[in-house]
């Protein structure tokens, strides 16, 4: 495997870059001090909101790309390169739907802020981890700002529980599980793949000059973009069909092992 040409190292976070208590390593932000200096381009690309992922990149927040909202956002150099709303009419079609599915959190994800029913503090707690900006509200239909995709979440299992609630609306919108406990409806364009080519395009990079790294069906599309694509070792069986290569798991420095072999050359 020739890693010399590679001018682009894109990456998921959960399950992927973070580890399992949500931690980015230390040995990660000096692996980048590196890949910097050779002009080679970091994303961060997630479903994740925008602030979240900067709030787990700090150290190097003015220097990468961030592609959010599992592909409905994207910044580069504080320029927004994509922002992909999901219409109003769809956003009713899916709420709808979800009125008559039990023990789910629904979340509307803006560009700058997400919003959630004030009616679950547990819920509320845990999504201070993937969403640091948030609104509480009375009732999300009456919402009629912007939205980037609702997010919807399950205790247990996303891909057992909400899917098949949703699963219809392929082809009309975007649907994905993008986690073990999340499902993630959006616009057909607002995907990772859509995202990631945009930059590609906007920094003259090929993909056999892209690394891309991912661990769930919403990394799919991005995988596809680049030669060298890895799924990690705790990967779900879609991505491991999908990728070219494999790595360790996220709790394994899977990432930082094959940017060391990045390195080395």
């Amino acid at each position: 495997m020739d890693l010399s040409g590679i001018k682009m190292v894109v990456t998921d976070m959960d399950g992927t870059l973070l580890n399992s208590n949500h931690e980015v390593s230390s040995h990660f932000f000096d692996l980048f001090d590196e890949l910097k200096k050779r002009g080679i381009l970091f994303v961060a690309a997630s479903g994740r909101q925008y602030h979240s992922i900067i709030d787990k990149l700090e150290p190097i927040k003015n220097d990468i790309i961030v592609i959010a909202e599992n592909g409905g956002f994207a910044v580069q150099n504080d320029e927004i390169l994509v922002s992909t709303p999901l219409n109003q009419d769809a956003k009713q079609e899916v709420l709808t739907i979800l009125e008559s599915v039990e023990n789910i959190h629904p979340v509307l994800c803006g560009s700058q802020k997400a919003y959630i029913r004030n009616d679950s503090k547990e819920f509320e707690d845990k999504l201070k981890e993937y969403y640091t900006e948030y609104e509480l509200l009375d009732n999300l239909s009456e919402f009629d700002g912007e939205i980037l995709k609702i997010a919807i979440y399950h205790h247990i299992s996303s891909e057992k529980y909400i899917y098949p609630s949703v699963s219809h609306l392929e082809g009309k919108l975007k649907v994905k599980v993008s986690g073990e406990n999340w499902v993630d409806v959006s616009s057909p364009d607002a995907h990772k793949g859509y995202a990631l080519q945009k930059v590609q395009e906007l920094n003259n990079i090929r993909p056999d000059e892209t690394m891309v790294f991912g661990d769930y069906n919403n990394d799919l599309e991005m995988l596809a973009l680049a030669d060298f694509s890895f799924a990690m070792e705790n990967a779900h069986p879609n991505v491991k069909k999908a990728a070219k290569y494999s790595t360790k798991s996220n709790d394994d420095f899977g990432v930082e092992s094959v940017l060391q072999k990045l390195l080395a050359h």
